[in-house]
């Protein structure tokens, strides 16, 4: 059986989509062939690595990507992880399904570096229930 392919997409490819990207991997292993984008691309927040790296993922080494390197391949399933790439990411001709999961911005709450990075957790937590759930136990 060949893997399902996946791509997350988010504005900048910095945290949501890179994030869902890891645990992904993670939780699916070869079952899923995933990847990350962004309608820009940013570079990976440093509050993703260090939220990802408390679950034990280490997605230091992942690097930004925009949407257009993956413009012409095919996709089993794109999901926008916010709203704003929902509204600018381009069609996928090729993509079978799509799908908006919307999480708010971690890197936009203000607050003291104790309430950022609470904001990163909580994002975590919740794009990891909705893979679980939505993927991995339809996957299974």
């Amino acid at each position: 059986m060949s893997s399902r392919r996946v791509l997350f997409v988010c504005t900048h490819n910095s945290a949501r989509s890179q994030m869902a990207e890891a645990f992904l991997r993670e939780l699916a292993g070869d079952r899923f062939d995933v990847e990350s984008a962004g309608t820009e691309a940013r570079g990976v927040h440093p509050m993703a690595v260090q939220a990802m790296a408390e679950k034990g993922i280490d997605i230091s080494l992942q690097k930004s990507k925009t949407v257009d390197r993956f413009l012409d391949q095919r996709f089993d399933l794109v999901i926008t992880v916010c709203d704003d790439a929902a509204e600018a990411c381009p069609v996928f001709p090729n993509a079978e399904e799509r799908r908006h999961w919307s999480f708010r911005d971690p890197s936009a709450v203000i607050g003291d570096a104790e309430q950022r990075f609470a904001a990163f957790a909580s994002v975590r937590d919740a794009i990891r229930e909705r893979i679980e759930r939505e993927l991995i136990a339809v996957a299974a």
